[in-house]
């Protein structure tokens, strides 16, 4: 929109913008058939349009169009004056009479300018949370992702095992199989959907987040009038968006793995009395260190053997029941093989 640049997508004779421009051999540009500037005579074959000088000069028609609209707009409702200053009481422009008006009486005002570039410095400001907030959505979405797949993952490594289990006791046991998968799916399947909620809502959440970025970047691209008249909007807008909700997930977001394989045989016990197997304890893989590796029926641990010297774990070998005590005493016989002190 600088003086060049209408002086370069203007007629050299009539001093207007071209409309539907040509192309010449002498490559200048006019719609009758003798140059302007060179004087020479083209071909009699009609010459192409200049599509690329077309676009940049409707282009340009029309942002000069806007540019003259909102200049004209910024007048004072009131007093069809320029509005010049900012009320920062009233937090709104104002023109040089209203400023004078009982309305406005012992209020503060600053330049329309300075005013403007206060304010956009403040929203900016408001506006790094918003981004942050949006990041950290976005990395809670990945972990949501993961976990998602981790539960599709662990739902088939523990039908798995329930299978492997109830080869045993096929023929017998049928049934019971098939209630037990079916539990499991049902698991799964609530669970599954609990993630691809919450997935959907952090999706509605980012996109929410992505929408109000875009606009208030937008009113700061704006003229300051335009701007300041918005601002309180704005700043309402990018405060709400402001507020971090609780993107954690509680504790049984990952499937009870150990109530589908925890005292597996034991519970059908009282149908079939035969190859049965009690361990009081049942250890959650969900709690175990990553060094520690646990038996197919969860009743057993081994540390992995990453190293020639176990003094190389600087960690505790930890790994949490599936179901905790409040009272009374319990012990339990702990076997201890091939420990190293």
């Amino acid at each position: 929109m600088s003086s060049q640049s209408e002086k370069d997508l203007s007629c050299p004779v009539c001093h207007d913008i071209y409309r539907d421009p040509v192309i010449l051999s002498c490559s200048h540009k006019r719609e009758i058939k003798t140059c302007p500037i060179c004087k020479k005579i083209p071909s009699p074959i009609d010459p192409p349009c200049n599509l690329v000088l077309k676009n940049l000069c409707d282009a340009f028609i029309i942002k000069k169009a806007q540019k003259a609209s909102s200049e004209s707009e910024a007048l004072c409702s009131l007093h069809s004056e320029k509005l010049k200053l900012f009320c920062l009481d009233h937090q709104q422009p104002v023109c040089v009479v209203c400023r004078d008006s009982i309305a406005h009486k012992n209020h503060r005002f600053r330049p329309i300018d300075k005013a403007a570039h206060g304010h956009r410095e403040e929203l900016k400001e408001l506006l790094v949370p918003l981004k942050e907030l949006k990041m950290i959505t976005e990395n809670s979405k990945r972990e949501f992702d993961q976990i998602a797949e981790t539960i599709k993952v662990q739902a088939q490594q523990t039908e798995e095992q329930i299978h492997e289990e109830f080869k045993k006791l096929r023929q017998f046991l049928q049934k019971e199989e098939n209630a037990r998968i079916t539990a499991l799916r049902t698991e799964e399947k609530q669970k599954s959907q609990m993630m691809k909620e919450k997935t959907e809502d952090l999706n509605r959440k980012m996109e929410t987040l992505s929408e109000t970025i875009r606009a208030t970047e937008e009113e700061l691209r704006a003229e300051d009038v335009s701007f300041l008249q918005n601002y309180k909007v704005s700043v309402l807008r990018v405060k709400q968006r402001s507020l971090l909700d609780d993107l954690e997930l509680d504790s049984g977001a990952l499937m009870d793995v150990a109530k589908h394989l925890g005292n597996l045989t034991y519970n059908i016990w009282n149908k079939m009395k035969e190859m049965v197997s009690y361990t009081p304890v049942i250890l959650d893989p969900n709690t175990a260190e990553s060094h520690l590796i646990l038996s197919e029926d969860l009743t057993s641990v081994k540390r992995e053997q990453l190293s020639e010297k176990p003094r190389d774990f600087l960690t505790n070998p930890v790994v949490w029941s599936s179901e905790g005590l409040n009272s009374r005493i319990h012990c339990w016989d702990v076997e201890v093989q091939n420990y190293k002190f």
